[in-house]
């Protein structure tokens, strides 16, 4: 079972995730555009000071693996790095812009259009293969989606967007292979903060002064940003894309629990048929996985001795 702590990994991610709005509620009133400054700046931050006091080591080796490396093998290098910066950022750019000005039901599609999109990308691009039992899951999903989209077609439009920045993060992750996982993220998070420097002037509101939303930025910063994206890049190192997009159906499961038993949301019935569905989904799809691990786990029952 070498995959499991990949799976793990993958799991452990995106459970975080699901609860993310425990931390996001308390501070609701302040600018979404705020929120995401701060968030990008503080982990920036938190992740050099990270890599220059525990990490020199590391930096080294990236520096020297990447200086080894052949022309093509270089530019390939940069445009995985960069490229996984802006998909990152835009990503967020649009989630922000749909939370604020489309709705919040189109944020929570995103993340379970999400997982199909990783699938056909890494099929497509990536040639991973999968078998007929999955195809069967994607399909379970898909047919969850449209049932959540129903009546509200522009709902699904903007998910698309959200749901392929982020599907091509992971898919572009994949084969970024060879560097410290940690220093890779560092320089995603960071070239993030870069680009959205000059944009802060502009489109940030007044200082914040309270100590819950710094409590609140910081809970965010490590908990919700730097610890799971490091366990979803150590996740792709192990396990394939598709899979671990697949996965991510965990985090807006978790969400919509919350929001009908902690925030007493409106729920309909065909939204419950339709993240049911999405959950056996899930369930199909690593199926097997979860019968390996039980076939491992399970004590073997020992045949009776009918010797007198």
């Amino acid at each position: 079972m070498k995959t499991t702590k990949y799976y793990l990994a993958a799991i452990t991610a995106y459970t975080i995730w699901g609860f993310f709005s425990l931390v996001l509620k308390p501070i609701h009133d302040y600018p979404s555009l705020d929120i995401l400054f701060y968030r990008v700046f503080s982990c920036s931050i938190l992740m050099l000071l990270i890599a220059f006091t525990f990490k020199k080591k590391a930096m080294t080796e990236t520096v020297e693996n990447f200086k080894s490396l052949s022309k093509a093998e270089k530019r390939k290098t940069l445009l995985l790095n960069f490229g996984g910066s802006f998909l990152m950022i835009a990503n967020w750019f649009t989630f922000i812009f749909v939370m604020n000005h489309v709705s919040v039901k189109a944020t929570s599609l995103a993340y379970l259009v999400c997982p199909i999109l990783t699938t056909l990308l890494a099929y497509f691009l990536l040639h991973e293969k999968l078998s007929k039992i999955q195809w069967l899951s994607v399909g379970l999903s898909v047919l969850g989606c449209l049932l959540l989209s129903y009546a509200a077609i522009m709902d699904m439009f903007y998910s698309i967007i959200i749901g392929l920045t982020y599907a091509a993060y992971l898919v572009s992750q994949r084969v970024n292979k060879g560097f410290d996982k940690f220093i890779i993220l560092t320089f995603h998070i960071t070239l993030a903060a870069i680009i959205l420097l000059p944009f802060y002037p502009s489109y940030s509101g007044p200082v914040p002064t309270e100590f819950r939303f710094y409590f609140c930025i910081e809970t965010i910063a490590v908990l919700f940003t730097i610890f799971p994206l490091f366990l979803n890049l150590y996740a792709l190192s192990g396990i394939n894309s598709s899979t671990v997009g697949m996965l991510l159906n965990i985090n807006p499961m978790i969400a919509f629990g919350l929001a009908t038993f902690v925030y007493h949301e409106n729920i309909t019935a065909l939204q419950v048929v339709a993240y049911t569905i999405i959950f056996i989904a899930v369930l199909v799809f690593n199926s097997h996985h979860i019968f390996a691990i039980r076939k491992k786990y399970l004590p073997v029952e020992k045949t009776p001795n009918c010797t007198q």
